[in-house]
């Protein structure tokens, strides 16, 4: 709300410095002036000593833009040669918006080749002044351009958005003569709010301050929304609003709907309930974006009644609610199964003024899948398209998710392999979906031939997905594809991928590759977990390989895990002859804090008779081996 407040504010000049006593500790100025932010900035600095790049050198054949911040950063590289037409980044960002599946990718894209033009409009005005220096009045870029950006990048909706926002802000605070002002500062400190970074957020604000800048609405709206929606440092938001009032900052409706948003997600709705009062009682009318945090609090906390009664509050005063607030109503209604009254909604839409959205539906179907009323779902999609709306990836996962509930995975499988006929867009996480509960099904060969198929549709697969298809490789017992598999350089490899390979390699007595395996993880930059180790040493242990198995444990132990192959190992050393090893191991381990718990003393008692020890000449050593374990020496 905040980040809205301040696209609504973006073009004006806001505050002076005439005025800041009584300023709260985040807006007073500090008597050193500082040059820079106190926030690290991970990107490197964008170089404007040449123009932008050629469109042609965009369009060379390269690895595919995956997402947002790969495609900004290609929007941002420099080289010296002259640009063609713009029509061709557009296109080019069209095309990878089709291959995207990202739900908001138009707002995503339309938003690049925004920030690409005005980026193009500020490295002209950069040009310019550097070549072309007037003596008595520079031209150099306004503030207002500045912002522009700077709400362009913050568009992107992630940190590498945000960092790119305060690196301009950061740039503009050495290079100007003309300050940043309020609007500069309120916009790169909503993008790092954002983008979960409220500390980052906190030093934007400082500077601001040390600048000279004085707060305004928007500057304080997004303050309260970092103390509120970020920190939950209630006394602090309250004490910013009591300051605007004091001060002649009149709180607006954002202010108020970002601190009763704050509230309801810390279930405090009674508090949340008081600050609309006050905001009724200070004139400021509150909208659809002030009721829905309440309505969504009172839904998460089953208090459906109170939520519907607010609703009809909003409606007898006036207020309309949003297509938002009710999708909130109807989510919860589904999970109580209250079908009839979604229903109810639904022909009501039109005369109350709302129009049923994708998430509407979308919402709708899923409790009806959940519910295994899967025909009636079926039913809401020619409804969603007979008012004009196109079903999407989440849509259609629903549905696909709810065929395998109430029938076969088989039958969702024909439905995912019909979508494009159907008209619908199939991403990875659909065929994720229908895999899993093939997997589920035992149907290991299906996994694998639609994974073919997905391939096949150019749908690239994700870490999931190699992992179900490996599963399914290595249930069929072929190994050797599933190890090609992951030495292909498109393969997404995780620990889980590992440990399953791991697994089956054991089964299979290949210890040799197991331990190649370990190696490759390791050198790939994936750490072992103690699922890996214990594999791992169990299976070098059925080996009779003891001293390759002890050198796994030693370095599980320098990695913090305390492997539940310890059992194993004890055992595989007292097989092997080896007391000596075995009493250097337990000193080890308890030398670094591990509690061996009482089962194993026993297990290692067991397993000293069973191979004659207590009957020995090596009895003196399993009596140390003893009193090391119960720590009484």
């Amino acid at each position: 709300m905040a980040a809205e407040h301040t696209a609504g504010c973006s073009g004006r000049h806001m505050g002076s410095e005439a005025d800041l006593r009584g300023v709260p500790a985040h807006f007073r100025p500090t008597p050193t002036p500082v040059t820079e932010l106190a926030v690290p900035l991970s990107p490197p600095p964008l170089s404007r000593t040449s123009r932008a790049p050629p469109w042609a050198a965009r369009l060379h054949p390269r690895p595919p833009l995956s997402d947002v911040a790969a495609a900004a950063a290609a929007s941002s590289r420099t080289t010296p040669c002259a640009p063609p037409p713009v029509p061709s980044l557009a296109i080019l960002l069209l095309r990878r918006r089709c291959l995207s599946s990202d739900p908001n990718r138009d707002r995503r894209y339309l938003t690049l080749l925004q920030i690409d033009a005005l980026d193009k409009e500020l490295s002209d005005q950069r040009s310019r002044t550097g070549t072309q220096p007037t003596p008595t009045r520079p031209r150099s870029p306004h503030p207002y351009d500045y912002n522009r950006l700077m709400s362009a990048h913050a568009g992107t909706r992630d940190g590498a958005g945000a960092d790119r926002a305060l690196h301009l802000l950061d740039e503009m605070r050495a290079l100007l003569r003309r300050r940043p002002d309020a609007a500069c500062f309120t916009t790169v400190a909503a993008a790092l709010s954002s983008a979960s970074r409220p500390g980052a957020a906190l030093a934007v604000l400082d500077a601001m301050a040390a600048d000279g800048v004085a707060p305004d609405a928007a500057a304080c709206t997004v303050l309260v929304g970092v103390y509120a929606c970020r920190l939950r440092r209630f006394d602090a938001a309250y004490e910013v609003v009591r300051w605007m009032v004091a001060n002649g900052v009149a709180p607006d409706v954002v202010t108020y709907s970002t601190l009763i948003s704050g509230l309801c997600s810390a279930g405090q709705v009674a508090e949340a309930l008081g600050v609309l009062d006050l905001m009724l009682e200070e004139g400021c009318q509150p909208n659809a974006h002030t009721y829905t945090p309440i309505v969504h609090a009172y839904c998460t906390g089953g208090r459906i009644h109170e939520a519907k009664r607010l609703l009809n509050t909003m409606i007898a005063s006036g207020f309309a609610p949003s297509t938002a607030t009710y999708n909130v109503l109807v989510e919860a209604l589904c999970k109580v199964g209250a079908f009839e009254e979604v229903d109810a909604l639904l022909e009501e839409s039109t005369a109350k003024g709302w129009t049923p959205d994708v998430i509407t539906y979308s919402s709708y179907m899923d409790g009806l899948c959940k519910a295994g009323r899967i025909d009636k779902s079926f039913a809401l999609v020619d409804k969603m398209l007979s008012n004009g709306l196109q079903p999407s990836e989440v849509t259609l996962n629903i549905l696909l998710d709810g065929v395998c509930r109430s029938s076969t995975a088989w039958a969702a499988k024909r439905l995912l392999e019909c979508s494009a006929e159907l008209g619908w867009d199939a991403n990875v996480v659909n065929y994720n979906t229908v895999m899993r509960r093939l997997c589920d099904e035992r149907r290991w060969l299906s996994v694998v031939k639609l994974f073919t198929d997905m391939a096949k549709k150019g749908i690239a697969p994700n870490s999931w997905t190699f992992n179900i298809v490996v599963h399914s490789l290595c249930k069929l017992g072929r190994l050797h594809k599933a190890l090609c598999l992951l030495r292909s350089k498109e393969f997404v490899a995780t620990v889980i991928t590992y440990n399953t390979l791991i697994r089956h390699l054991s089964i299979s007595g290949e210890g040799n590759e197991v331990c190649l395996l370990l190696y490759q993880m390791i050198e790939g930059g994936i750490a072992p977990n103690d699922i890996t180790y214990s594999l791992v040493i169990d299976c070098l242990c059925r080996e009779e390989k003891f001293l390759v198995a002890l050198c796994c444990f030693y370095q599980s132990l320098e990695d913090d895990f305390f492997p539940s192959a310890f059992l194993s190992i004890i055992r595989g050393l007292i097989v092997g002859g080896m007391l000596g090893q075995l009493h250097t191991l337990i000193g080890c381990v308890l030398g670094q804090g591990f509690i061996i718990e009482v089962y194993i003393y026993q297990e290692l008692i067991k397993a000293l008779c069973k191979n004659g020890y207590c009957q020995s000449v090596e009895m003196y050593k399993v009596c140390h081996i003893l009193e090391r374990m119960l720590r009484l020496r």
